[in-house]
């Protein structure tokens, strides 16, 4: 269960390329880069999907890790986390079942 900073510094790495390349593909600052990859940011979801599309990377695991990592920021700390993830979890498929 790798994050989503994890993913993409592997993937970086992989290819043999520096923050400074990736962040001028994105035109973005390679701090940034550098902080998703420690998870000290949160990208957004189109961040995410290029991201997938410019390492080829599977889009659906890449958002798993990413939506993944989200609730962890905000849970963490929660003695009750585990129970709300199950709640959220019948309400989600209450949701889908009304639409």
């Amino acid at each position: 269960m790798k994050s989503f900073g994890e993913i993409i510094k592997e993937a970086r790495e992989s290819r043999g390329l520096f923050l400074r390349q990736v962040a001028a593909e994105f035109n973005i600052d390679q701090a940034i880069i550098s902080k998703f990859e420690y998870g000290g940011r949160k990208p957004s979801k189109e961040q995410v999907l290029s991201f997938a599309k410019f390492f080829k990377l599977d889009t659906e695991e890449l958002l798993v890790a990413w939506l993944s990592d989200k609730v962890i920021y905000d849970l963490k700390d929660e003695m009750l986390a585990d129970k709300a993830l199950k709640v959220a979890e019948q309400k989600i498929q209450y949701r889908r079942k009304l639409n």
